[in-house]
């Protein structure tokens, strides 16, 4: 009799071995869908189309994009969980996701994804073509004659753009009236239609409009110019000294599963990913939109995610701007 059971448990477990195998080998059977958490138009939207476009290609499906976007990316994320955790639904999922819990949005912690990183675009702040301030000085001028009197636009509360501008406010010694905005492409309608004054996005997002001479960059919100269509954007940090204290804040975009997706998905859509990296659809976007490579996945991308959560809860809590502890939270300070 034990025999018997022993041989039972021993063809179970060749048979689950064997039927686990199968499963591996036939993902994915149909399309996938991302969820871009963010606003059409934006970073995040962008880098989601084109990862999935190429990831897609690698895996012999499609892999369709819609966006889900509210309260500073949450809505979207929580719809990805909600989801089955069996690699048909991906993020696309940008830096902003490590802020959201000392934001008090929702109260989970960067580890609930697995990521593919594509990398990021530097931020940079900017004015209306036609507007009176011509130089990163002259606004910081006006902004100390008339506090919180100039609106400034940055897509997503306690996001990277919000805490940029946060950080150059505090770093120049002014005070901007902050309007938030429900990603980029709002934000700099926002400055456009003139709704607001200043708006802070990337140079990957405003480099369009930079061209058409519908906005003029005052200054690059990292240690370096930057040279754009034969002309040198300066660097905030040349006009402001110690602004090193509080920036650079890196933007940090890509893709992202269900941690508690079955490995053999993971592993596909590593493969997926390591072949999309080396696409020219991707190696174009990335050169005609200035973003810095990172390709990190698996554990290295996760260690990166909570590197950036650490170091974003505890720069919205130095702000002034968290409304969680991140202590209480279990997020260690850098």
């Amino acid at each position: 009799m034990k025999k018997a059971i022993l041989a039972l448990i021993l063809i179970s477990l060749v048979l689950g071995s064997v039927f686990a195998q199968a499963e591996a080998e036939k993902y994915p059977v149909r399309d996938i869908t991302t969820i871009a958490i963010m606003a059409p138009g934006g970073g995040t939207d962008l880098v989601a189309r084109v990862l999935s476009a190429e990831m897609g290609k690698a895996m012999g499906v499609n892999i369709n994009v819609t966006n889900i976007t509210g309260a500073s990316g949450t809505v979207g994320m929580e719809e990805i969980l909600k989801r089955p955790a069996d690699g048909y639904t991906l993020g696309g999922i940008p830096e902003t996701i490590a802020t959201t819990a000392a934001m008090g949005y929702w109260n989970k912690s960067v580890d609930v994804f697995d990521y593919f990183i594509l990398g990021g675009s530097p931020d940079l702040i900017s004015v209306v073509g036609d507007s009176p301030y011509n130089t990163l000085e002259e606004l910081m001028a006006a902004a100390k004659k008339a506090p919180k009197q100039i609106k400034a636009a940055a897509a997503a509360n306690g996001g990277m753009h919000h805490i940029n501008l946060a950080s150059f406010e505090k770093g120049a010694g002014v005070a901007f009236n902050y309007i938030p905005y429900e990603g980029s492409i709002p934000s700099q309608n926002a400055v456009l239609s003139k709704e607001v004054d200043v708006v802070v996005t990337t140079i990957a997002e405003q480099a369009p409009l930079i061209k058409a001479g519908k906005l003029k960059p005052l200054a690059m919100l990292i240690p370096e110019t930057f040279e754009f269509q034969g002309k040198v954007i300066p660097s905030a940090f040349d006009t402001i000294e110690g602004l090193d204290k509080y920036l650079p804040i890196p933007q940090t975009i890509g893709l992202g599963v269900n941690k508690d997706a079955p490995q053999f998905v993971k592993d596909k859509l590593v493969e997926a990913f390591k072949v999309a990296m080396q696409s020219e659809g991707v190696k174009k976007f990335a050169g005609d939109n200035y973003y810095v490579v990172s390709g990190l996945y698996g554990e290295e991308a996760s260690a990166n995610m909570r590197k950036l959560e650490s170091l974003f809860a505890w720069a919205l809590a130095d702000l002034g701007i968290a409304k969680q502890d991140p202590a209480s939270l279990g997020i260690p300070r850098p």
